[in-house]
């Protein structure tokens, strides 16, 4: 398909975008990348003020769920939530890095299934730093797992993944028929990459653990935070059976436990607040409008028709085929660009079922190739470092290269 010059400026800004958040040069941070090609694109003219600010809108449930979980997670800091589960953890590991890896690994599938995958990078990620502190172990391999499983886990059900929501939008299958295309695939999944990371860590496993730990009794505070975060986790699997948007009771949940919190104990949010990493909204507005610019470029278009062709002739052929690319894309891209290709090339050529499955496997399963292939990695990655921890984009490309393609490829198969 030819390109027209400003097609071809649209994807090198969208690349140099994608360049940036990966390599991070002058340790500048993702947002600034994401946003600033996004603001390039529309100052210049490439993309049309209108499209920017719907692209911009299109993000706002996005944008309502991460606050609240972001908002969560650190009110669970700040009150010492972590620190106890870290505790209680590090305890029923006996001094067994094994016992602790795989305990890990349970608590990260159930949060990703019942809390979705960014839910697992906020909220679980300091707790399992914290748990690998206290046992005086080296925390890598149980924040991998934290970062792989929330990629891993996020097709299990519907609300496991705000992609999910993305790629079909309001065409969502009811949950019956979400369990029959994506129970086995999910499954197998899950297994693969518990597997493959738990092989890849094994070196670094056979260290024994401390095993003497007095945890402190949890505060009325803390015990408050940990019911809001099981509140939310009910709102959220109420929303998803009423096939309500997830943001906004995710946000209003937070919010209410935030506030009910500090009402309790007569004091400010703010603290609370000014601690969130407010950064990760303009890195997902920049997100929406680059995929905008792409989508203009009339790639999107190109490739629904040609994807549709494949499936009319072997519809096989055709999921194998999008479900690599697109999960190869959203690497490059991010998956919620990703996702929202794959859900516009579904609306602008109806897919077979299989196709379109195939589909969101590659948007969910895809990113865990590298830092940049899922919003839910971009926020771990964002969580280790506020924690003092240091993961290299080549670092973690290299294990992904291990974990992810056997995964991808089983589920694919067990369509």
């Amino acid at each position: 398909m030819p390109f027209t010059p400003t097609q071809l400026l649209i994807w090198a800004v969208a690349l140099l975008a994608t360049l940036g958040i990966l390599l991070r040069p002058w340790r500048s941070p993702e947002y600034a990348w994401a946003a600033g090609a996004a603001l390039l694109l529309t100052v210049t003219g490439l993309i049309p003020l209108p499209s920017a600010l719907a692209a911009v809108a299109k993000g706002t449930d996005v944008y309502l769920f991460l606050i609240g979980m972001m908002a969560l997670a650190e009110l669970a800091r700040q009150k010492g939530l972590f620190d106890w589960l870290a505790m209680v953890a590090a305890g029923h590991a006996k001094g067994s890095a094994t016992r602790l890896f795989d305990l890990v690994f349970l608590v990260g599938t159930l949060v990703t299934v019942l809390l979705s995958n960014d839910a697992t990078a906020v909220v679980l990620t300091p707790a399992v730093y914290a748990a690998a502190r206290a046992a005086r172990a080296e925390p890598l391999p149980y924040l991998f797992v934290c970062a792989f499983i929330a990629n891993a886990a996020s097709f299990v059900l519907p609300i496991s993944n705000p992609a999910n929501l993305v790629v079909f939008g309001s065409h969502m299958p009811p949950l019956p028929t979400w369990l029959a295309h994506f129970g086995l695939p999910s499954l197998a999944a899950i297994v693969l990459t518990y597997a493959v990371l738990r092989f890849s860590q094994r070196h670094a496993l056979r260290a024994p653990l401390a095993t003497e730990f007095t945890p402190q009794p949890l505060t009325t505070s803390a015990r408050l935070t940990a019911w809001g975060i099981g509140l939310t986790a009910a709102v959220l699997l109420l929303a998803s059976a009423l096939d309500w948007q997830l943001g906004l009771p995710t946000f209003c949940a937070g919010l209410a436990t935030v506030l009910g919190v500090h009402l309790l104990e007569r004091a400010s949010p703010l603290p609370v607040l000014r601690h969130v990493a407010w950064g990760v909204l303009p890195l997902v507005a920049g997100l929406f409008v680059l995929v905008a610019g792409l989508t203009q470029t009339g790639l999107t278009t190109w490739l629904a028709r040609e994807l549709a062709a494949l499936a009319a002739q072997s519809p096989t052929q055709a999921g194998w085929l999008g479900g690599v690319v697109i999960g190869v894309a959203s690497n490059l891209i991010n998956n919620l660009p990703a996702g929202l290709i794959a859900g516009s090339m579904n609306q602008i050529a109806p897919l077979p079922t299989a196709t379109s499955a195939a589909l969101l496997i590659g948007v969910d399963l895809g990113p865990n190739l590298s830092v940049t292939g899922s919003l839910a990695t971009l926020l771990w990655l964002i969580a280790v470092r506020r924690e003092g921890g240091h993961v290299s984009a080549l670092g973690f490309l290299r294990l992904g290269a291990l974990v992810m393609p056997p995964a991808l490829l089983a589920a694919l198969a067990l369509i």
